[in-house]
Order: structure tokens, then C-alpha cells, then sequence
């Protein structure tokens, strides 16, 4: 399995070694999404409050933006918290345009619907908005915003690039991100 997903291995390790860089400055990691949405991991090390009344005693935790970086979660969460804001960019991407073309569309993490009369078109969409998505420089887009957010972090080369050819994608027989 190893040798068959090396490309996405190679990617996966760049993003991790990212985001240990930016740790180590002691900043949450945070990107520009396809979409231009910023994002900003949350993960802080949390903090305990205990709150007692006549009744009970409860303690709170509290995760606020002025507490010390979880820096383990915040690396460790990295990859598939970018890999999920652009599954969901390509999930908006799609729902948009099945509007535009005043389709339905329904959705709920990656499972799309549409009217079984409709499913074909929902299907080249599906295929114009990936290919359209992933036709961008997306990690060359990432590494240029971090070098402007964080200018004092080096980052490493980006990962080299495969061999699939996107345009395969737009007559594949089966597709799923």
C-alpha cells in the first residue's frame, strides 16, 4: 500500500512538517481556503475552572485564544482539517453551480443527492467542479499565504507533483474525492 499512495504520503509528511514549523513559533496553524474562507485551528491547551453553588460543583474548560497552543493537536489535525476544507470547498463549489444550472442539490458530509432524473448532470458537475478545484495550484496557493502570514518560518520544498492527468477525471465511468 505503501508504494501505491507515495504521492499522498509525500503530501500528508510536507503538510505535518508545516505545521510542526509553525507550531514551534508558537502560532495556531491557519490557511485561506479555495473559497478565500480563513481558517484558524482552534486547538489551545484547555484550561480548568471549577465553579461551586449551594447545589454542585462544576468545573468548566475554557479554550480561550489567550491560552497555550495544544501543539501536538494542532500538527496532528493539520492534514485532514485541510483536506476536509477542501472536500467542503468542492462541495459548495458544486451546490453552487447545481443552483446556477437550478438543480437540486442536497448534501450532507460527502454524500450529494439530487432527483434520479437529474443524477447524470449532477455527475458531470460533480467532475467540472473537482477538476476545476484541483486544476488550481492549491499547495503552491497554501506555502505563498504562509509565507506571508509567517515570514520568519522555512518552510520546506513543496512535495513533487504526480502524474495524473485531471482531465481523466471528466470521463471517468467512476468518481468519488
Amino acid at each position: 500500500m505503501g508504494d501505491l499512495f507515495q504521492g499522498a504520503r509525500g503530501t500528508m509528511d510536507w503538510l505535518t512538517a508545516c505545521a510542526r514549523l509553525i507550531v514551534e513559533r508558537g502560532e495556531p496553524v491557519a490557511w485561506i481556503s479555495p473559497l478565500d474562507l480563513p481558517i484558524v485551528q482552534p486547538y489551545r491547551q484547555p484550561r480548568a475552572y471549577q465553579v461551586s453553588t449551594l447545589w454542585q460543583t462544576v468545573v468548566l474548560l475554557s479554550t480561550a485564544d489567550d491560552l497555550p497552543l495544544n501543539g501536538q493537536r494542532q500538527v496532528s489535525a493539520f492534514p485532514p482539517n485541510f483536506v476536509h476544507s477542501l472536500d467542503s470547498s468542492h462541495m459548495l463549489l458544486t451546490a453552487l453551480e447545481m443552483e446556477r444550472r437550478g438543480l437540486t442539490f442536497t448534501a450532507v458530509h460527502d454524500s450529494y443527492w439530487t432527483h434520479p432524473c437529474d443524477v447524470d448532470e449532477m455527475n458531470v458537475v460533480l467532475r467540472e467542479c473537482f477538476f476545476d478545484l484541483y486544476n488550481r495550484p492549491i499547495l503552491e496557493e497554501l506555502k505563498t499565504t504562509w509565507e506571508l502570514r509567517y515570514p520568519d518560518v522555512e518552510l520546506p520544498p513543496l512535495p513533487a507533483k504526480g502524474e495524473l492527468d485531471l482531465h481523466e477525471i471528466l470521463d471517468a465511468p467512476y468518481f468519488f474525492q
